[in-house]
């Protein structure tokens, strides 16, 4: 198969820009995934539109049985913050110093427009073969991720398109493009604490019951605690081990000669394989019960941890960087969560890769001009691997 034709970077570059002058701050997709479906569509694409509240899911597919590449993005973003610390409209795409600057260069509008640009180059070469192709797309991915992947997951299994391997676009690269590549991430488990206690005069402790002193000595041991080990493969530790922070504590009524008679803490884990969650919530439970205080907790889980194996999705990453980019990438499973966990329960092979993740959710985020014209380069050397390769 052929490389990219010398204009599909600037091919990626425009529809990165058309893409971010769309604000579509989530859960609003803007227009955005119809933009991508009309030029799938003229690809020979089957389009699926998939809505669940409010929230757009967009899912396009080329070919029928055969082994199954889906490349998984977002469209939606996270709002600009204040417009007067940007050097430039967030929505007015701008091209200077080498970048593209605008809300969503990084994460992820780059690479939804490399992912589009690749497809378009990879469908032609399919013709005749067995194999399929997918671009799975939502807006509710910066928000709480309740109507978007989540939702469409089981939707691809009882449809039986489930993905054999998934590229997600995150922006997984530290310095430059492809310099680390996601074989999975923690799962996160989140934690509402209330600690009932008997409010009363601080004068007179003795009729009263400080929920902040009572979950003292428990908070204590939860801190200091190692929970496990993390998860080592090939003498290299691929997973860091679960961590557990205290997000929020508050208590008390304003007044500085009141004991409250409350407490509620935010609790978060984020996990490894190495930990369940039923074994982290029990724990967390037998210590607060060992303390002796009187508690009420609620959990929610967010997210599975995963781990994609060495196998063929991981070579065909790691061949296209090398290929592309000239560098042997890195794998690893840190950062925070992602689509791919509601993905890889299917048993798909899932991995991230995607442009360089230094300025997202940040002021003036940027994508570097040259990684974007790379991108689609690296995604479409991906799907050649995988589907086109005897």
């Amino acid at each position: 198969m052929n490389a990219l034709t010398p204009d599909a970077g600037e091919a990626t570059l425009a529809l990165a820009e058309d893409l971010i002058a769309r604000q579509s701050v989530t859960p609003d997709d803007n227009g955005c995934q119809s933009m991508i479906a009309q030029r799938l569509s003229a690809a020979g694409f089957h389009i699926h539109r998939l809505e669940f509240g409010d929230v757009s899911n967009l899912l396009a597919v080329h070919g029928d049985a055969g082994p199954s590449l889906m490349f998984l993005g977002h469209t939606d973003v996270v709002p600009p913050g204040p417009l007067e610390d940007w050097d430039s409209d967030p929505f007015e795409p701008s091209r200077r110093d080498g970048c593209l600057y605008g809300r969503g260069a990084a994460d992820m509008k780059g690479a939804v427009a490399a992912m589009t640009v690749a497809l378009e180059q990879l469908a032609p070469a399919m013709a005749g073969r067995p194999g399929r192709l997918m671009l799975l797309l939502t807006s509710d991915e910066e928000g709480p991720a309740q109507d978007g992947v989540r939702r469409v997951a089981p939707w691809l299994r009882d449809h039986g398109l489930v993905p054999d391997y998934c590229v997600v676009g995150e922006p997984s690269s530290v310095e430059r493009l492809g310099d680390l590549v996601r074989i999975g991430r923690r799962g996160s488990l989140h934690g509402r604490l209330r600690v009932h206690g008997v409010q009363g005069h601080v004068a007179y402790p003795d009729k009263a019951l400080n929920p902040i002193h009572a979950l003292a000595p428990a908070l204590a041991e939860l801190v200091a605690l190692d929970w496990d080990d993390g998860v080592v493969e090939n003498g290299v530790q691929v997973f860091p081990p679960t961590s557990f922070q205290v997000s929020n504590i508050n208590a008390g009524t304003g007044a500085d000669n009141v004991i409250p008679g409350r407490l509620e803490a935010l609790v978060n884990f984020r996990f490894c394989p190495a930990s369940t969650p039923e074994r982290l919530r029990h724990r967390v439970e037998t210590i607060l019960s060992r303390h002796g205080v009187d508690y009420t907790i609620g959990w929610r889980l967010s997210g599975e941890p995963f781990l994609t194996s060495p196998g063929r999705l991981r070579e065909a990453v790691d061949s296209a960087v090398m290929s592309v980019c000239g560098i042997q990438s890195r794998a690893d499973t840190g950062g925070g969560t992602s689509d791919g966990r509601f993905i890889a329960p299917l048993g798909s092979e899932v991995v991230e890769v995607g442009l360089v993740n230094a300025s997202i959710h940040k002021v003036n985020e940027h994508a570097n001009l040259t990684d974007l014209r790379r991108l689609p380069q690296v995604y479409q050397a991906i799907g050649q691997a995988l589907l086109l390769t005897d």
